[in-house]
């Protein structure tokens, strides 16, 4: 039986940490460019999209064993048997969550499982408002102290239960989720507005990134789309 749930949200907006003095080579703008150039070539076209990965420094959410590493297109682990997702998956799953979205300077996106934060300092970079939720503790303060040299103040992070979404932030024009569940959440549909999407791995062998539109009278579409490979989807908190 797994715990009672327990949930915070927090600002971002008040960092009370100095700023981490990065590798002079890691922290070039050549080398993120060369990491976006590779996504460029994997097939992500949204121009938005490859601006943020460029300017969000990846070395800075990996372990500094591993920082070498960073911008290399892999995924990479973060503890806790999670793992930092390729770069090519961030960027992908970013580009088919704004397409078709009117105003992303307006826009609020829900992220299911936040990891060390770097996908969600991504998102921030493009939409208006980001709300990350992660389900272990220790993720959640990786990912606070991670972020808070960035003073990212339209991110907001929360511990729960993703499976349930963040009602009191509802309703979202995008859900993205770095988890594969069976089968789409009844939460997460539940939260989506009227013509948002959520982009998520569905499948419990064989992964596929699917694609669930809203429409403007409630009813959904779905499109399955590439095959993919992310971790389980779990409920509760640890």
């Amino acid at each position: 039986m797994s715990a009672p749930e327990r949930r915070t949200t927090r600002s971002l907006r008040a960092a009370d940490a100095d700023e981490p003095q990065p590798n002079p080579g890691l922290a070039s703008a050549r080398v993120r460019e060369r990491m976006v150039e590779r996504v460029h070539e994997l097939g992500v076209r949204d121009a938005r999209v490859l601006q943020a990965m460029a300017g969000v420094p990846r070395h800075l959410f990996v372990d500094p064993a591993l920082a070498s590493r960073a911008y290399e297109d892999t995924a990479l682990p973060i503890g806790s048997g999670q793992t930092i997702s390729q770069p090519y998956i961030v960027a992908r799953v970013a580009e088919l969550a704004l397409t078709g979205m009117a105003d992303p300077a307006q826009a609020s996106v829900l992220e299911i499982g936040t990891g060390c934060g770097y996908a969600a300092a991504v998102l921030a970079r493009i939409v208006g408002r980001v709300y990350s939720i992660e389900r272990l503790r220790v993720l959640h303060e990786l990912a606070r102290t991670n972020l808070r040299p960035l003073r990212i103040a339209n991110l907001r992070l929360a511990l729960g239960d993703g499976a349930l979404g963040l009602a009191a932030a509802a309703p979202f024009d995008a859900i993205i989720a770095a988890a594969a569940a069976d089968e789409v959440p009844p939460a997460w549909l539940q939260q989506l507005a009227p013509r948002g999407r959520i982009v998520a791995p569905v499948g419990g062998g064989t992964q596929r990134l699917v694609v669930i539109e809203r429409d403007a009278d409630g009813g959904y579409r779905r499109r399955d789309g590439e095959e993919v490979r992310f971790v389980p989807l779990k409920q509760g908190t640890e």
